[in-house]
């Protein structure tokens, strides 16, 4: 496996080509859906989620055929839960599914590329927003070709924070309680419903923290290394070093890191 992988630029290339396929299929799909339906403790998954997913795999492996895949529709009807420890790609090919169906235009299309167990390359395509975000280890971070970098504020009352939940997790009154907390410490709280989408966010200096549990690697895969190519700090909420497979993620400026760490890792640690 290791003779035939290639450089990071070339599963750039070709990460960016399969979100703009899958985009044209988002888009085409946005407002015209006729069958949705409900993944059992898992949200919505409908046609759009399936095309797309069905394009990026095709493309991905028709280039790149040493590379394995894991995508969200796939794991979901094989209950695989995460990559096989292989060079992979790891997909989600519609974050943000209820905004979607609800066509509220919050959503995107999130691919990475882990390689020797690290994220090597990330694509971040926001249809409705016109909008596309990328990153390879070591390279910085991008907004449809502009560096980017996490915000410069110095304290968590000055910033603006995001965050989500799913409403049917078995821990939802201890993620309100969080919610509470932060909420009385900070500027102020949004909630777009997208993992990969608010990481995009804290990559670009929009949000200053962005925290959630109960996430897949497809949720992160793409969206954690661009906060980190972009300046700034992720963790799980032990205080880890984050990693996809983890079950929960703290992403922040390097300003705020620390202050949003202790905040979090305490509240889970005396909960």
């Amino acid at each position: 496996m290791k003779n035939t992988i290639k450089n990071n630029e070339f599963y750039l290339d070709l990460a960016l080509k399969a979100a703009e396929k899958s985009r044209a299929i988002l888009l085409q799909y946005f407002g015209r859906l006729s069958n949705v339906s409900e993944k059992e403790k898992a949200g919505l998954v409908s046609e759009a989620d399936l095309a797309s997913e069905k394009c990026i795999e095709e493309y991905l492996k028709a280039h790149a055929p040493e590379i394995d895949f894991l995508g969200e529709e796939g794991a979901f009807k094989d209950n695989i839960s995460q990559s096989s420890g292989k060079a992979c790609w790891i997909v989600d090919p519609l974050d943000g599914t209820t905004n979607y169906v609800h066509k509220f235009p919050i959503y995107c299309i999130s691919i990475g590329l882990e390689i020797n167990g690290e994220i090597q390359v990330a694509v971040v395509d926001a249809p409705s927003m016109g909008d596309v975000y990328w990153a390879t280890k070591g390279s910085g971070a991008y907004k449809n070709g502009k560096s980017i970098n996490v915000s410069q504020r110095k304290s968590l009352r000055e910033s603006l924070v995001a965050t989500g939940f799913y409403s049917e997790s078995n821990d939802i009154e201890n993620e309100l309680m969080l919610f509470a907390k932060i909420l009385n410490k900070t500027r102020a709280i949004r909630r777009p419903g997208a993992a990969a989408y608010d990481l995009c966010m804290v990559a670009e200096g929009v949000f200053d923290i962005f925290w959630e549990k109960n996430l897949k690697p497809w949720d992160t895969a793409a969206g954690f290394l661009l906060v980190k190519e972009a300046g700034g700090e992720v963790c799980n909420y032990e205080g880890k070093d984050y990693h996809p497979n983890h079950n929960s993620i703290l992403a922040s400026s390097k300003n705020i890191f620390a202050e949003a760490k202790q905040e979090i890792t305490d509240f889970y640690q005396n909960c």
